[in-house]
């Protein structure tokens, strides 16, 4: 990182415990826990993904603006999608002062902005740190992936269980699983997993359902 990306880190870190004061963003506030639980954790997807070349990519429930906001400070273009409007007004308030571009938050729900044509099979990437199993997760984000393109989750060291359960869903969906790879968040007990889906064929039209079924009632 050069000094502008680690001053821009830095700020990014004031603005989000100065906010946190007032709305729930995290529960992570200690400058070395953000910096190795959110910062780092974030960039740590380089391990699967070779950000050197042009990337149009998705951050879909990107809460605080994780992994989507690091990322897009150490490298590419990048959508922040979240429902839930007062992040996303701490969202631009952070692109505004880091003075990020080729970057912009936008509120909604991802079964919504699927059928936009603007989103659909628009991206060459779709990351997500957000809570939900992967089956879940997967008819929220492939619906976005070009054909060709990936769709990457952060997960949790263990990861055997879900991805099982999660394979009809994905393939459903028109991914196929390339790699999982697990490794530990360097000076924490974090044990991470990247679980690398690629787009091979178009999404089916009815995908995602309605607001609310792909939680409710995961594709098995």
């Amino acid at each position: 990182l050069n000094e502008k990306q680690i001053e821009q880190f830095l700020t990014y870190y004031e603005l989000l415990v100065e906010w946190n004061k007032v709305m729930n963003l995290t529960a992570i506030t200690e400058y070395e826990e953000v910096i190795t639980k959110h910062f780092l954790d974030s960039v740590a997807s380089v391990k699967v993904c070779d950000y050197s070349k042009p990337m149009k990519i998705l951050d879909l429930g990107t809460g605080a603006g994780f992994p989507g906001i690091p990322l897009k400070i150490a490298f590419p273009e990048i959508v922040l999608l979240d429902s839930l409007n007062k992040r996303v007004k701490f969202l631009n308030t952070v692109i505004e002062t880091l003075g990020l571009t080729g970057i912009r938050a936008i509120h909604g729900r991802a079964e919504d902005y699927a059928r936009h044509a603007d989103y659909r099979e628009q991206f060459d990437l779709c990351v997500s740190r957000a809570v939900a199993n992967l089956s879940t997760l997967s008819e929220y984000c492939l619906p976005y992936v070009k054909t060709g393109g990936h769709f990457i989750p952060y997960k949790s060291g263990r990861i055997q269980e879900e991805l099982t359960e999660a394979k009809t869903a994905i393939k459903i969906l028109g991914g196929s699983l390339e790699k999982t790879e697990k490794f530990q968040l360097a000076d924490t007990d974090m044990e991470r997993s990247f679980v690398v889906i690629r787009k091979i064929q178009p999404t089916g039209k009815k995908f995602p359902r309605k607001a609310g079924l792909p939680s409710k009632e995961p594709i098995k």
